[in-house]
């Protein structure tokens, strides 16, 4: 399959509705409105295919932006290539839920999320928090240092708080996931967890909405989810 003939079969999948509620989370023209199960059955005629994934990332369409990170082929990914996809996700679904994710399978996801988490940026910041949670929440605990993720839960208790609206979001999930799925941690992740209190996020022509991530530990303990670690990162 082409470029062509993938962006006709995601036209034919849109839903206005759907639509809809990806433009209230902040995506713009151009899209279509396709739910993300609704694109298993071409993800099983493609399977893995980088250069059609740069293809479709490059039309600015969202749908096919998302489609790209599902049949994105993260181990031939450059941290320049990261850097491109970065520099065009242009709202958080893609940031976050795009680029983080197809990151978070590549050798390089730690040295390239620090820098973005250095970067000052809410959508680099963002994606590197991220990043974070889907790597913690998939790999062993083995593969990352104590002592830097510890450091990272006291940058989130200094600095949450005054963060970027999007960033926080990401930073609050960062003290879930490592009170959920790195064990060495935990403790520590709900101690700062009730340290930092509610976060408060400020949203355009909405409320602002209130985060609370020792509640969710405590949810997630209480129903035997301590130490929970996804099979896989992508769908």
């Amino acid at each position: 399959m082409n470029v062509e003939m993938v962006m006709q079969e995601l036209e034919a999948l849109g839903k206005e509705r759907t639509k809809k509620i990806y433009e209230s989370n902040g995506a713009h023209e151009p899209l279509f409105g396709v739910a993300t199960g609704e694109m298993k059955p071409i993800v099983k005629k493609i399977k893995i295919n980088q250069p059609l994934a740069e293809q479709l990332y490059a039309t600015g369409n969202y749908d096919a932006m998302y489609f790209a990170g599902i049949i994105a082929d993260p181990k031939a990914m450059t941290e320049a290539d990261f850097e491109r996809w970065i520099d065009a996700a242009y709202f958080y679904m893609l940031s976050d839920f795009v680029v983080a994710v197809t990151l978070a399978e590549t050798d390089i996801a730690q040295e390239v999320a620090d820098k973005w988490i250095a970067s000052g940026e809410e959508l680099r910041m963002s994606a590197g928090w991220s990043c974070y949670c889907w790597l913690l929440g998939n790999r062993p605990d083995v593969e990352f240092s104590e002592s830097k993720i510890a450091n990272m839960l006291d940058i989130v208790e200094n600095t949450i708080h005054g963060s970027p609206e999007r960033t926080k979001y990401a930073m609050n999930n960062f003290m879930y996931t490592v009170g959920v799925s790195y064990l060495p941690l935990h403790d520590k992740a709900v101690q700062t967890a009730k340290a930092v209190g509610p976060v408060e996020v400020k949203q355009d022509k909405k409320k602002s909405s209130f985060l609370l991530a020792s509640e969710r530990i405590q949810k997630a303990v209480d129903k035997g989810g301590l130490g929970f670690k996804r099979k896989h990162v992508r769908c």
